[in-house]
């Protein structure tokens, strides 16, 4: 095989050996759809063309055509999201710079002309990067790294995206449902503030029982503007969430209440199973330290030196002798570290892998304490939603219903009716606070399990009637 054959061949194995790093992030795609499959219930999609983003809408506008239950709304946003749609899109920009890493850098070709009376000379010098090639199997392995770890980090992304949509949904339901059950109390507190002003008139009732008539409306009142801009608020973060237009967000239908609670809570037994087969946030940083470590030892050489190879070609031709000569060889150009020995940036690359270490460790030792604290707040909002339901809000009615036949019997006032009726108006708005509650501890637990640790305040609630909810 002559010398310019080998060299083309060298050539073509190089190039070949450069592509291996790439991108193919429609397989990116549906690693994202078996990872985290189970807890979207639905399936990611980036829309590139007209068609596609078409098709989508349609798909939207056949959901809201219906009133959105949550499963609903994560896949209205897993098809209508703008937000969604742009980290699929940075995902990919990401993935690409990572497999650019393990490339290498194009070949430099200089063409020289020189000539000397009759003396014409022509030159080649392909030049390439010596260390780039010595060193790109170790890069083609940081750049594989690097697009795991941004495959795991879109998972994570999706995973908290779609958690925010279920706790946006049930806000927006629970608000929505206190807001009806606020209107209901203030018309029943008006018409009672009706009746006792035409009592008063009639000389049936005092200033005083009048008085307390008027303030139960005004608090129901105001409690009713709250509820609201309360419904109003949660109702447009849902809108936010989802990424509905305008026309979509008048669509929108949301259910009257907010779906009934399990007959039982999940195990603590098959929570823990189901988070060990495989966190994220302890694969993110797996991966975040395994790409480090690679790449400290690849690093180090580069912040030392750096090798640079030449290929020459000259023809020489004597117009004068009417000849033609032919001049080949190489040069090989090394960067002396005389003024720098890359101290600073190795002691930088330990220093990195050292803090991923570390932080692999971190998440190591709070995945366990993280996944309790879930399971906690959502084992106490289980049993406090359910403490309501069955005791507190059954056992308030039953007073109501007493106190009125007192009421009626003339054994009670209506100070102490008033009373009552507030203490039970409070009962059930703590109700629906509680199954609030409950369904986003419930959220916050499913990506607890997957990896995605997300807060969950227990907040108090102020209960009339007794029993303790116990687990």
């Amino acid at each position: 095989m002559s010398r310019g054959k080998k060299t083309l061949l060298a050539m073509a194995v190089l190039l070949a050996v450069a592509g291996c790093a790439s991108v193919d992030f429609e397989q990116s795609l549906a690693t994202t759809n078996q990872q985290a499959g189970d807890f979207t219930q639905g399936q990611l999609m980036l829309s590139q063309t007209p068609d596609q983003s078409a098709n989508r809408a349609r798909l939207a506008q056949g959901i809201l055509s219906k009133p959105l239950v949550q499963g609903e709304a994560v896949r209205l946003a897993l098809l209508n999201s703008p937000a969604l749609q742009a980290m699929l899109a940075q995902s990919w920009a990401d993935a690409s710079r990572a497999a650019q890493t393990g490339r290498m850098s194009n070949p430099m070709l200089t063409l020289e002309r020189t000539q000397l009376v009759d003396e014409l000379e022509i030159g080649r010098l392909l030049s390439f990067g010596l260390l780039d090639l010595l060193t790109l199997p170790q890069r083609t392995q940081v750049a594989q790294s690097l697009m795991h770890q941004q495959q795991l980090r879109l998972t994570t992304q999706v995973i908290d995206q779609i958690t925010q949509v279920r706790q946006a949904w049930v806000k927006a339901v629970a608000a929505q449902q206190s807001l009806t059950y606020a209107a209901q109390v203030n018309e029943a507190a008006l018409a009672s503030s009706e009746l006792a002003r035409r009592m008063q008139a009639v000389g049936n009732f005092s200033k005083l029982q009048r008085a307390r008539q008027q303030a139960f409306y005004a608090d129901a009142a105001t409690q009713w503007a709250t509820a609201q801009h309360a419904a109003t608020a949660t109702r447009e973060e849902l809108v936010r969430l989802l990424g509905l237009s305008e026309t979509q967000a008048d669509a929108l239908v949301l259910p009257g209440r907010l779906p009934d609670m399990p007959a039982a809570p999940r195990v603590a037994s098959e929570v823990s199973q189901q988070a060990t087969a495989g966190r994220l946030d302890i694969r993110m940083a797996q991966a975040e330290f395994e790409a480090q470590a690679k790449a400290q030892g690849m690093k180090a050489i580069s912040s030392l030196t750096d090798i640079e190879s030449s290929i020459r070609l000259d023809s020489v031709f004597d117009n004068a002798e009417g000849t033609a000569k032919t001049r080949r060889g190489y040069e090989v150009s090394v960067r002396l570290p005389i003024f720098d020995w890359g101290a600073n940036q190795r002691d930088g690359f330990n220093a990195q892998t050292l803090a991923a270490g570390f932080r692999l460790e971190h998440t190591l030792r709070t995945a366990s304490s993280n996944l309790r604290e879930s399971y906690s707040a959502y084992r106490t909002a289980f049993d406090v939603s359910r403490h309501y339901r069955d005791e507190v809000v059954p056992l308030r009615q039953t007073i109501s219903e007493e106190n009125l036949l007192r009421y009626n019997g003339m054994l009670i006032g209506v100070f102490e009716l008033l009373a009552d009726t507030r203490d039970q108006v409070n009962t059930v708005r703590a109700a629906i606070a509680a199954q609030q509650q409950f369904w986003l501890a419930d959220a916050a637990l499913q990506a607890s399990i997957m990896g995605k640790p997300t807060a969950t305040e227990i907040g108090s609630m102020a209960a009339s009637g007794g029993g303790d909810a116990k687990h």
